[in-house]
């Protein structure tokens, strides 16, 4: 017999079924009548049961919600920890074995997952980011389409790629999808859970709560990296402002001083100064500048780039300034370093490998590959927690990259742009390769190719796989 709502007298709520009565009688219509006598009273209570456990779920829900805000919202600072803790969060609210959390990077039409499975990640250690196209998988089909997938049987799903079960021995068998949207509705993430612990598969009330959950990601998410953008660019602010009080500009008596008189032919510096027998220290420090113009001029870059020689003569000394006075990694350093660049492509055939793009960037590289060193190493840097850290440390090779960084600088300081007359597209591509030789003097690239630098001498390997290494500037940079 139906059991009808008290508060809907049309919707049937449960069903109550009696049957074998007793000494094989028939159920007679005077049953019926008490039955229904019976269930009128069954209904109310019923209907207050159900509505206290659906109350007590509720407030059970907002606590848990209440949680979640607590713990994203305190951790808003870090990046990789907020992502860490979202997806714990969102595997303890659906009760789920495993979750994993991919960020939308649409400049590369791309899911991106620094922290690939709650289950696994150390949030110390660091990690290679997961990439894969938008569209790919069902992560991929929620983050273009917006909507939830629940499966209820992971590998009887066409989207659904077993490879990732088989490499990890890892069985998925449920998996819930749903994704992040910021407040205008676009979708900056996607969150996959697998495998409901205390169920078959996921419910219809885990799919609610779970875009309730992904309301308050979305919004812990634009935040965190907002404070990202705001400290970084306080970082930059504070390094600039250092730079700036820490070296003096170059006065335009300098520039005409080194401008204005013609450009020294190598042998009027000395008659060994193209060979790597001459010693580049053996030239005063005031002297120096004169001699990259030489370098710069015998090379052939002055004239093939049209870089006019005020323009050079004020880069020149800008950068000679932006050095500090380390025991190591000062001026004379990078001077050395530029001549044995110099002196390499004068006397070494394999050079010709080079196109003369790449040659203009092995000068400028060498140049400026400690600008604004402190005498320190990376691991000092991050220990300290320096600025420089602070800007630089979630990408690696910190000192290297302040170094192509304060390069940039000095190229956009105004009259110091020796790359004016570069057509848009080279100068772009130089920019990467500067970037490239700069990033290649960090000590753990340079011990990384110490066995292929072996290879190419002892004749196993050829000489042109030496610049898609770059080695070239590290190898220069480490002698």
């Amino acid at each position: 017999m139906p059991v009808y709502s008290k508060t809907d007298p049309c919707r049937v709520m449960a069903v109550s079924v009696v049957y074998d009565k007793r000494n094989n009688r028939r159920f007679t219509s005077r049953d019926e009548g008490r039955m229904k006598f019976v269930l009128c009273f069954c209904s109310s209570v019923l209907h207050n049961t159900l509505s206290y456990q659906r109350e007590r779920y509720l407030k059970s829900q907002t606590m848990s919600l209440l949680n979640v805000v607590e713990v994203l919202f305190t951790h808003m600072d870090n990046m990789d920890l907020l992502l860490q803790k979202i997806m714990e969060q969102a595997q303890e609210l659906a009760n789920a074995e495993r979750c994993s959390l991919f960020l939308v990077d649409y400049d590369a039409q791309e899911l991106v997952a620094k922290i690939f499975d709650s289950a696994v990640s150390d949030i110390d250690q660091p990690s290679a980011e997961i990439r894969f196209p938008l569209t790919q998988g069902i992560a991929g089909y929620v983050a273009s389409t917006g909507d939830v997938l629940n499966i209820r049987d992971a590998y009887s799903h066409p989207l659904f790629y077993r490879d990732v079960d088989l490499s990890t021995g890892f069985r998925t068998r449920n998996i819930l999808c749903f994704p992040i949207k910021n407040e205008d509705g676009q979708i900056i993430g996607v969150a996959e859970l697998c495998n409901k612990i205390d169920g078959d598969y996921f419910t219809h009330e885990d799919e609610n709560l779970a875009m309730q959950f992904s309301a308050y990601c979305a919004i812990s998410i634009h935040q965190s990296m907002l404070y990202k953008d705001v400290t970084e660019s306080q970082q930059r602010s504070r390094l600039a402002n250092e730079l700036m009080l820490y070296h003096m500009q170059v006065e335009d008596t300098e520039v005409k001083s080194l401008s204005k008189n013609p450009i020294m032919k190598p042998y009027e510096i000395g008659a060994t100064f193209h060979q790597c027998s001459f010693l580049p220290r053996s030239i005063i420090e005031d002297e120096t500048p004169a001699a990259c113009m030489t370098m710069f001029q015998d090379m052939n870059l002055v004239k093939k780039w049209k870089i006019p020689v005020d323009v050079l003569s004020r880069f020149v000394l800008l950068v000679q300034k932006g050095y500090r006075n380390p025991l190591y990694h000062n001026w004379m350093h990078a001077f050395s370093v530029v001549h044995f660049c110099y002196t390499l492509y004068k006397t070494c055939s394999n050079f010709g490998f080079l196109q003369e793009l790449e040659i203009l960037s092995l000068m400028v590289s060498t140049l400026c590959h400690d600008l604004d060193h402190r005498g320190t190493n990376n691991s000092f840097q991050i220990s300290a927690k320096s600025a420089i850290a602070a800007l630089y440390s979630s990408e690696g090779s910190v000192m290297e990259r302040h170094h192509f960084a304060q390069t940039l600088c000095i190229l956009n300081a105004e009259g110091c742009n020796i790359f004016q007359n570069i057509s848009h597209s080279q100068y772009g591509e130089l920019l990467d390769l500067i970037r490239d030789n700069i990033l290649a003097t960090d000590l753990s690239h340079h011990l990384r190719i110490v066995s292929h630098l072996e290879s190419m001498a002892e004749g196993r390997m050829p000489w042109a796989f030496l610049f898609g290494l770059n080695i070239p500037v590290s190898f220069c940079s480490w002698l």
